[in-house]
């Protein structure tokens, strides 16, 4: 039964409240921020709640349990980076156990998987996850982790989190999906099977593009204690003001999603009828090859979105030129607009031939779209776009 002084909260009250005027010492409406390394016992061998800032610090532990009621999960691991998010449970496997991880995923996550494999860590092999042969080949093998990163970065490839994590479940695999591009305003993995749920916190849910930081929620309540306490063995929490921003930053991730969503949309149409862009990636155009699997899993097509320019790399540079109102730098998830070039800067490390394999090509933009308004967008984009052929 319901207990009536404990409604089931919106996400978006969640969001906005949770830890909200929860100080008991002065009434703070704002959670303070705990920046203490260290604790006071009550007494001999009478340890508190913390007592040490690496295994616990009630700032971080604010935000990781809203990432967790957000998530829908039991737990959750506050860590320094997203890459410390993933390495949390890559780093835990031993030399016999394999990762299946998307043949067109992240250039860090690709690298660390690597470099792990490298070192006899554990094994990786990377597949096609839409190919339904080809994953069912691999999961011959027995994968120990099956990763998914849905919608891809940067191809925007969207797969069917519940099918695969329904195939990953019959051979025993723990099923991650990197949920960073839509954060669970717009896609909750662990209602669709998902096991873990990883993020870098420094893009959607900070959204200011002010701290760097990671997190691993769990949907069993002994995988996550499980991790918070492999998180102290090894030393990758997160810091506590690093933290505290951005729970802040959460506070506004479902209006800052929905504008940005919005806009997203419009500069995809604009994009998808200009003559210089050959081809538009974005899961809310119908023509795109997962729109039908995206709006069944997820609520909205989230605000990233790739293009790829008919004159190749010289059109992307004259672009990058002369394209205003949009920056070009790495990362993404902030309330300003923001263009990569893959191939030189995200997935350099990829190399040419695994970049080509992926789909990758030199002409291919990554843009994360932000809160300014369309008009503007647009009128960037276009004069950039008109200097590209030139």
């Amino acid at each position: 039964m319901t207990d009536p002084n404990k409604p089931l909260l919106c996400p978006e009250t969640l969001a906005a409240s949770f830890g909200v005027a929860a100080d008991m010492a002065y009434g703070s409406v704002a959670p303070p921020l705990y920046l203490t390394s260290t604790y006071e016992f009550a007494g001999y061998d009478q340890p508190r709640l913390y007592d040490y800032g690496r295994a616990g610090n009630p700032t971080r532990d604010l935000l990781g349990d809203a990432l967790a009621a957000l998530e829908g999960g039991a737990g959750c691991v506050i860590t320094s980076s997203g890459m410390a998010a993933l390495d949390l449970l890559v780093g835990r496997l031993g030399p016999d156990d394999l990762v299946l991880a998307p043949h067109d995923c992240y250039g860090g996550t690709m690298r660390l998987l690597k470099a792990r494999a490298s070192r006899g860590h554990c094994s990786v092999r990377f597949v096609d996850q839409s190919d339904d042969e080809a994953v069912s080949a691999a999961l011959e093998e027995v994968p120990a982790l099956f990763l998914i990163e849905t919608p891809s970065n940067p191809l925007m490839r969207v797969v069917d989190i519940r099918g695969l994590a329904a195939k990953a479940r019959e051979v025993g695999a723990a099923v991650v999906v990197d949920n960073t591009f839509l954060s669970p305003a717009v896609q909750r993995p662990i209602a669709l099977g998902a096991d873990y749920v990883v993020h870098s916190t420094t893009k959607y849910l900070n959204g200011h593009s002010d701290v760097i930081g990671g997190a691993v929620v769990a949907a069993d309540p002994g995988n996550a204690q499980e991790l918070r306490q492999w998180a102290n063995i090894v030393g990758s929490a997160g810091a506590p003001f690093d933290a505290w921003l951005t729970l802040r930053g959460l506070r506004t991730l479902f209006p800052r999603m929905q504008t940005q969503q919005a806009n997203a949309m419009a500069v995809a149409r604009y994009l998808e009828s200009h003559a210089a862009v050959s081809k538009v990636h974005y899961p809310g155009l119908p023509a795109h090859r997962g729109h039908a699997i995206a709006s069944r899993q997820q609520n909205g097509f989230g605000a990233m979105l790739s293009f790829e320019l008919a004159g190749g790399i010289e059109a992307v540079r004259r672009f990058i030129e002369h394209v205003k109102f949009i920056t070009l730098a790495e990362s993404l998830g902030g309330v300003e607009s923001l263009v990569a070039h893959p191939a030189t800067m995200t997935h350099a490390d990829m190399g040419d031939e695994a970049r080509a394999v992926a789909g990758i090509s030199d002409g291919l933009l990554r843009m994360s779209v932000g809160l300014e308004a369309e008009r503007d967008l647009i009128a960037g984009l276009d004069y950039g776009l008109a200097k590209s052929g030139n």
